[in-house]
């Protein structure tokens, strides 16, 4: 009997203890619509182009081309991403790029050897072809100036060109080329990674803050509605072999930011992610490669607690906000969906102080072939956010499992972010797994509201991270869902290497 006792006891005991680890081994995501972080800007679904003559977007000699050129096909699979703003000519292309060579009868246009590049450009996509490209897809017009070789002068007739009504010579050249009514392009970037000494015309912070300053009064006499978008540090370690720890990019964005509030509206922040692994032994692993979200967060939260200090110093009440207005993906694979995701939770995360985005490059959305465009790989997670992921941003609550790599300790390996859309009347639920080889089961507990109990999952997958979409295959692609659940708790499970996001209707 006193055996059958202990052994009754070991066997709960155990039942105990095996429960204990199956518990902790289930993620829990917390989400209270009553946490709010900030408005989600649609702009932050924006893109870049730098030289427009190139690429699936102008193919004359293309027969999905338009009577402008433009392939018909392209703009048609463009429009699906509700992308609502275009930043345009750079890039390093524009800090060597004169406006007045891209207006005109094309005929006319002079081929002026690119020196960012060492290659011709001929001239064929200028400012009156961007605006028009724009309204086409129904996106904003973002002019980055050259405060390269340009002078103050140029940029302020650029803004006289594109915005003033009529009357003068600029605004009547404009009339003359076909296009009565201003363009009234609303952004307007004062130079392109002018910290960075790969760029034409490269300056340091006391230089570019005094031609940048002079070139936004000039502008903003040519048109009092623009905004204004500082040029940012690009110029972190590793980037371009000539970095100062002592006068770094945290310096470079201290200064202009000291100097420049009041007369600024954003400032912008460029960050090719992958850049930060360089040197590493780690650098090509899928671990690593998904860590880069907390490189993007740490970027922000610098670059927060910099404007907030430049405008208390300041005294402004003219908000200044982040324009994180070059990134990038990894390519057409389903890593490069995950690697995309990442950004995008990130500046949905940050949303208070993230009012534009502008990704790298909007042609690298759809793949291009002789029979058409396709959907390629980054599209997809595109697709989801910009088209759902509106509203607010809510302050989510994460407990997961963790790993390290070289670069950064902690990491989760749910990426979490959320929205409370009110025109769906949902909570939008963006998870992705970093986790390579194993699913996580979550629990994700709805704290406050009343829901439906009936949800909506799309799946973001494929075999490996290596998946990728052809014109003839699509390894990678949206899988849809129905989830049923009661209470006001949600058990999932998250796919190795996915990204899941889940549309969660509000009563």
């Amino acid at each position: 009997m006193k055996r059958l006792k202990i052994l009754l006891f070991c066997t709960i005991l155990s039942g105990l203890i095996s429960g204990s680890l199956l518990s902790q081994n289930i993620a829990v995501i917390k989400i209270d619509p009553d946490r709010k972080t900030g408005a989600i800007d649609p702009n932050i679904y924006g893109s870049f182009l730098e030289n427009m003559g190139r690429g699936s977007l102008l193919q004359p000699e293309s027969k999905f081309a338009d009577e402008n050129g433009f392939r018909k096909d392209f703009i048609e699979l463009i429009k699906e991403l509700n992308v609502p703003v275009v930043r345009w000519p750079g890039g390093n292309f524009v800090s060597g790029y004169n406006w007045r060579d891209g207006i005109g009868p094309r005929d006319q246009r002079p081929a002026i050897l690119d020196l960012s590049r060492t290659r011709i450009e001929n001239n064929h996509m200028g400012t009156d072809e961007y605006v028009k490209f724009c309204k086409l897809i129904g996106a904003e017009n973002f002019i980055c100036i050259n405060a390269g070789t340009g002078t103050i002068d140029d940029a302020a007739r650029w803004v006289e060109y594109c915005n003033y009504p009529k009357g003068t010579y600029y605004s009547d050249l404009r009339i003359k080329y076909g296009n009565e009514q201003p363009f009234k392009v609303k952004y307007w970037a004062l130079g392109n990674e002018t910290d960075g000494p790969w760029q034409l015309g490269y300056k340091n912070k006391e230089d570019y803050v005094k031609f940048a300053i002079e070139a936004a009064k000039l502008m903003q006499n040519a048109d009092r509605d623009i905004k204004l978008v500082a040029s940012g540090s690009s110029n972190y370690p590793g980037v371009g072999g000539k970095y100062d720890p002592d006068d770094g990019w945290t310096d470079w964005n201290d200064y202009v930011l000291d100097r420049m509030a009041g007369e600024i509206d954003y400032i912008s922040l460029h960050r090719y992610a992958t850049q930060a692994l360089r040197g590493l032994k780690d650098q090509e692993s899928f671990a690593s490669q998904m860590s880069l979200g907390c490189e993007i967060d740490k970027i922000i939260k610098v670059t927060k607690g910099s404007i907030e200090k430049a405008m208390v110093k300041s005294g402004t009440r003219r908000q200044i906000y982040i324009s994180f207005d070059e990134y990038s993906a990894r390519g057409n694979s389903l890593l490069g969906s995950l690697m995309l995701a990442q950004h995008l939770n990130s500046f949905i995360r940050n949303a208070d102080i993230v009012k534009m985005a502008n990704l790298t490059f909007l042609t690298g959305l759809t793949g291009s072939s002789s029979d058409g465009v396709y959907k390629n790989t980054l599209f997809y997670p595109f697709y989801l956010y910009s088209r759902n992921c509106l509203g607010t941003s809510l302050d989510v609550f994460v407990n997961c499992e963790k790993y390290n790599t070289e670069l950064f300790k902690d990491i989760p390996y749910l990426d979490v972010s959320a929205a409370l859309n009110d025109s769906k009347r949902a909570v939008v639920l963006n998870v992705i797994n970093k986790n390579e080889t194993k699913a996580i089961v979550t629990d994700i507990v709805l704290q406050a509201g009343e829901y439906t109990g009936n949800a909506k999952a799309h799946e973001i997958n494929g075999e490996s991270v290596n998946s990728t979409n052809t014109a003839e295959k699509e390894d990678v692609k949206i899988v849809t869902k129905d989830v049923r659940f009661k209470g006001n708790t949600i058990r999932y499970t998250f796919p190795a290497h996915s990204l899941t996001q889940i549309e969660i209707p509000v009563k």
